[in-house]
């Protein structure tokens, strides 16, 4: 009996070794892990396609045939392609039943492709949605955000209701759900869950972090580490306008050349590229504060920063030639979620960037349940909000804004322990505290 299970045992690793299968993706391409994970448990051999290059080899004859829409990944099979990721994914699995990736009744079954079609649909669909405008595939729109961003949430409460008494998604042991949505839960952990989020769902982080520290996940993903930052909104650009096509002159008979007699002085200066006008801001008065020495002194104070810092802001502060104002945010009922909460912030940091030489900014997030309060306050030359910040920077419209009355000692420690980071900050803690300088 044991030479017969021993023979049955390398026949089928004969068989798996002779059913190499091709899987053309890039190595980094997140879909193709699902397979390549789900490959290393059942012993099967799948090989990348070698120099596969995204954007060229997807767009070959030889691709088209196999998937029309040359999308990734395909997976090449002695009986024909198969595209499709979690089709892929399943495919593999069904090579070896004795892995048990696929379950072994028909409601284990069910269960499993429950949690793929879950996880490809609330998980992997809305990180997607967070992830394409930042990396410039798909425009930014602040509904399309919301809406993600909350039913990502919602999505990643029913799996930590599920995983609080569950270790793994079906049964006892890691089936292709797991893997599925190990994979999908990735993009999340490595680029949008900071551990302030993610500590909101500690059983999906328990279950996250198991999974991909087994030898099969790391055999493909390697070693994972979470986020501790956002990526940010791209800037929008303004689309340019199209110029009016200039009506064609009629032909006339070509007629000798004349020299053109020079043209005077006057007519050159005239003709020369007019030199682009000064920003407002530039014409003030000179100022005593000079705001880069006031933002150097603030990055460079590490100890006795109130001592130092801030009696260094209200020495150099001139309220002739700056005003203070603060800011708070107009839908602070809408910050239910950390990590959107913070995204928000940062994209307005980073559209801010063309007031860089005549501002400074503290914005804080503040709270430790949702919904999360984002404060602020600004410095701005001059004594109004400059106009062409208003113009160019959307964002703005989004707070209620009140100049600082320095003559009011709350206002104006309220300004100190903004700039301060102090904390508890109005009897709450601070979830962040961000730097425009």
């Amino acid at each position: 009996m044991e030479s017969a299970a021993a023979s049955d045992s390398a026949s089928l690793s004969s068989l798996l070794e002779a059913m190499a299968l091709i899987l053309h993706a890039a190595s980094s391409n997140k879909n193709a892990h699902k397979t390549l994970i789900a490959a290393e448990y059942n012993g099967v051999q799948v090989q990348l396609a070698p120099n596969f290059e995204m954007g060229v080899s997807n767009k070959t004859p030889e691709f088209l045939k196999m998937n029309p829409l040359g999308k990734v990944p395909v997976l090449e099979t002695p009986d024909g392609p198969v595209f499709e990721s979690n089709a892929i994914a399943r495919h593999v699995a069904r090579l070896n039943a004795d892995a048990n990736l696929l379950g072994s009744t028909a409601i284990e079954q069910s269960h499993i492709d429950q949690w793929i079609d879950f996880s490809t649909l609330e998980i992997d669909a809305n990180i997607m949605k967070l992830l394409l405008p930042r990396l410039g595939f798909a425009q930014f729109l602040a509904p399309v955000e919301e809406a993600a961003n909350a039913a990502l949430k919602r999505a990643l409460g029913a799996l930590n209701t599920h995983l609080a008494s569950n270790t793994y998604l079906v049964g006892h042991a890691v089936t292709l759900a797991d893997i599925i949505t190990t994979v999908n839960l990735y993009l999340g952990f490595t680029k949008f869950f900071v551990k302030s989020f993610s500590s909101e769902f500690p059983h999906v982080e328990r279950y996250f972090w198991t999974l991909v520290n087994q030898p099969n996940f790391r055999k493909v993903l390697g070693q994972v580490q979470q986020t501790d930052a956002y990526p940010p909104i791209p800037s929008a650009k303004k689309p340019s306008q199209p110029k009016e096509a200039k009506p064609k002159a009629k032909e006339e008979p070509k007629k000798a050349a004349k020299p053109e007699p020079a043209k005077p002085a006057e007519e050159a200066e005239e003709e020369a590229p007019k030199p682009k006008p000064k920003n407002p801001l530039d014409l003030l008065p000179p100022s005593k504060m000079v705001l880069d020495d006031w933002k150097r002194l603030y990055s460079n104070t590490k100890t006795n920063f109130r001592e130092v810092a801030i009696k260094g802001f209200w020495d150099m502060y001139d309220p002739e030639g700056y005003s203070l104002w603060f800011c708070d945010y107009k839908y602070q009922d809408e910050n239910t979620v950390s990590f959107v909460t913070l995204n928000k912030v940062g994209g307005f940091l980073q559209r801010m960037d063309l007031a860089r030489k005549y501002a400074f900014g503290k914005m804080l997030v503040i709270g430790s349940e949702p919904p999360f309060k984002v404060k602020g306050l600004w410095l701005f030359r001059g004594q109004e909000i400059p106009q062409f910040v208003i113009d160019e920077c959307y964002d703005m419209e989004l707070y209620e804004w009140t100049k600082v009355d320095i003559s009011d000692e709350a206002q104006k420690e309220r300004v100190s322990q903004m700039i301060e980071d102090f904390e508890p900050f109005e009897g709450e803690p601070l979830l962040d505290a961000k730097c425009f300088k």
